[in-house]
């Protein structure tokens, strides 16, 4: 293998949040590489649905964001990450803006809803293909860019070398002087061990997080697995398919067997999801056709007009499956979702080792051991930007 030419700072990761530190480190002046597991677009930012979070409600405001984090966190997140998260997610919002982005308006402002755990309505959406809206919108940003990318490229091995770092990716040697670590968590890794259902990308396997511990990186919560409420449970084509939690923020209410709810709707994930398997566990849940434990989901509460523009895709999805959601309840049950915790990260997303950088999935502390829907995107757009920004003045 020869070695590639040198950059300023790799990157490893395609999601959102590589993508964000890509483009950030690019517009810093920085010559970028670019490496991904797979191709490109193959991420699990592209597969989230719900929204990201921003304070724009004439009664809501960053602090109030901040302190809905912390609370849903269970008081375990980093208090000063936090405050980066949403203080700068209004600017995030209009930064993804610049690059392409267009969320769902209405009434001459953003369409939010609120979101569990939420204390008030803050989630922007394009659709219910937010993540897919993001990715896409920063790739063609990358791709009209300088930045060098190399697909089906896994990072394999990352050594300190004289001037930086040395990483192998897949059959490149890539020297750069600074790297941001974007690779993700392993939650599909995770599922396939325990025999569950998973949302995640079949790349969601966790080496580079071992990788970047192996050479000195610190790490909190790894074991803060967290599933997601609302997993599709029939038909078998929707099985590990999340249901888009802004459901719920429309309307939607969680049922058992006999048809009552059990449990704050719009609570955080962790106590709806566990809310959800102590339902089952007392003999008051649903079986499917194929007997895997549900509830329901009453999807018809939701009114058309509402589904019709945050929803289409869910629709589109399970009308194609032969269940309309608008008119009968859907079944449900939680799944393996996301990786809370990670590596140790500070204000610009430096790990605890010099010139590794670390956002999105693969860092912990910004969401403690249970995270809010909608803030996956936004800390991969704030991290991420503060990340390639940091390491690219870092490599000057």
């Amino acid at each position: 293998m020869q070695p590639a030419a040198r950059f300023d700072v790799l990157v490893v990761g395609s999601g959102a949040s590589g993508l964000a530190a890509a483009v950030s480190a690019d517009r810093s002046g920085a010559r970028v590489g670019l490496a991904a597991k797979d191709s490109l677009q193959s991420c699990n930012s592209a597969k989230a649905q719900g929204g990201i979070q921003a304070a724009f409600g004439e009664d809501d405001s960053p602090e109030q964001h901040a302190e809905d984090v912390w609370q849903s966190s269970h008081e375990t997140a980093d208090r000063r990450l936090v405050e980066i998260l949403t203080s700068e997610a209004p600017g995030a919002i209009h930064w993804l803006e610049e690059v392409g982005v267009e969320f769902t308006r209405e009434n001459g402002g953003y369409r939010l809803a609120r979101c569990g755990g939420a204390t008030r309505k803050r989630l922007l959406q394009v659709g219910d293909r937010t993540g897919h809206a993001i990715t896409k919108a920063l790739r063609d940003a990358v791709e009209a860019s300088a930045i060098q990318t190399f697909p089906k490229s896994p990072l394999s091995a990352l050594e300190p070398i004289e001037s930086g770092w040395r990483a192998r990716c897949g059959e490149h040697v890539i020297d750069a002087a600074t790297v941001v670590l974007a690779a993700g968590g392993r939650c599909f890794r995770e599922a396939q061990e325990r025999g569950e259902l998973t949302t995640n990308h079949p790349g969601a396997t966790g080496e580079v997080t071992q990788i970047a511990i192996d050479v000195g990186a610190e790490s909190r919560d790894l074991d803060a697995l967290q599933y997601h409420p609302n997993g599709g449970a029939w038909p078998p084509a929707m099985q590990g398919y999340s249901i888009p939690e802004t459901t719920r923020a429309y309307g939607a209410v969680l049922l058992n067997a006999d048809r009552e709810e059990f449990t704050d709707s719009l609570g955080p994930r962790d106590a709806v999801s566990r809310a959800i398997f102590d339902e089952v566990e007392a003999g008051r849940g649903v079986e499917t056709e194929d007997g895997r434990p549900a509830v329901y989901l009453d999807t018809p509460r939701i009114p058309e007009s509402d589904a019709n523009v945050s929803l289409p895709y869910m629709l589109r999805r399970y009308r194609a499956g032969g269940i309309d959601p608008l008119a009968e309840l859907i079944l449900t049950y939680p799944v393996l979702h996301y990786q809370n915790g990670g590596l140790v990260i500070d204000e610009d997303s430096e790990s605890t080792v010099e010139g590794i950088y670390a956002c999105g999935e693969i860092a912990g502390g910004t969401h403690g051991r249970n995270r809010m829907m909608g803030n996956s995107l936004l800390e991969c757009t704030v991290f991420g930007r503060r990340a390639g920004k940091a390491a690219a003045e870092k490599a000057a």
